[in-house]
């Protein structure tokens, strides 16, 4: 007869393995990201990007202030931040999408994908260190060329025209660039995510940010008016005036909020795919 003490005992549950702290992941990908050659040549090539087509840009037109045509001043009264970020911001957000999207593909073209999932079964915690180290790393970086860029602009066109930073909007659109180019990192790195293949995913960033836009401007009526207004980079970009233009859709906060909504669900689109597909 079996009594209650010679019942046998359930076995445990297998264990999921160690849980890894968040400092510890935050540790580990920050050491990846830092230790990449990638990774430093694509802040470089941000930075010269950035500063140079921009300073190029001032110079030029501050050159030519009075040649005909030149509407320079108008547009600095206008929209200053178009001329005082120059083409450089457009640019130099390549440089940013193509480092995004490296971050992520990187691990899985070298295989070094599979190490991190062995130390993090659960998954999710990488990739959210993974965004974490990323994103403070992109305000940084943004931050630092974003007023490099608007003291050397705005020295420029001094002899011409007075832009200081505590004139109304220029602190917000300073800010909202910053923020704005962080975006733009991580939408590459949702790509990465998504596609996990070098090339094709750099290919996609590039075509949504410089062609797709383009060709949304084709399309007839007012339909093309309120797809573009809503679309990824169009939208997010605003945040980076000084106050909303006429003929715009969304408020700069509005675009901003946009953005980020269409990043976050890339975002979790690719956490979805990264607990069910294999490395």
């Amino acid at each position: 007869m079996t009594t209650l003490h010679d019942a046998p005992v359930p076995a445990a549950p297998p264990s999921a393995g160690p849980r890894v702290p968040l400092g510890g992941l935050l540790l580990s990908e920050w050491t990846k990201i830092r230790t990449v050659r990638s990774t430093v040549w694509s802040l470089i090539a941000f930075a010269v990007v950035t500063i140079g087509a921009s300073t190029l840009i001032a110079s030029l037109i501050a050159a030519n202030w009075n040649s005909p045509g030149n509407d320079a001043a108008h547009t600095l009264t206008t929209d200053p931040t178009s001329l005082v970020f120059g083409p450089g911001f457009f640019l130099g957000q390549l440089a940013l999408g193509v480092l995004g999207v490296i971050v992520v593909s990187g691990e899985y073209s070298t295989g070094a994908i599979r190490s991190s999932l062995l130390a993090v079964p659960g998954r999710l915690p990488m990739l959210a260190a993974k965004i974490i180290v990323f994103a403070l790393l992109e305000i940084v970086i943004s931050a630092v060329m974003i007023f490099v860029v608007f003291f050397i602009t705005t020295s420029i066109f001094s002899s011409h025209v007075s832009i200081t930073i505590s004139q109304p909007g220029m602190v917000g659109a300073c800010i909202g660039a910053i923020f704005y180019l962080t975006v733009v990192g991580l939408f590459a790195m949702s790509v990465g995510g998504l596609i996990r293949h070098t090339a094709g995913a750099i290919a996609t960033v590039v075509g949504i940010i410089l062609v797709v836009p383009s060709l949304i401007g084709l399309i007839p009526g007012t339909v093309a008016q309120h797809i573009s207004a809503y679309f990824f980079t169009n939208a997010g970009v605003l945040v980076a005036q000084t106050h909303q233009q006429p003929g715009d859709l969304l408020s700069p906060w509005q675009g901003l909020g946009v953005f980020v909504l269409e990043v976050a669900i890339l975002l979790a689109a690719g956490a979805w795919l990264l607990k069910r597909r294999d490395a």
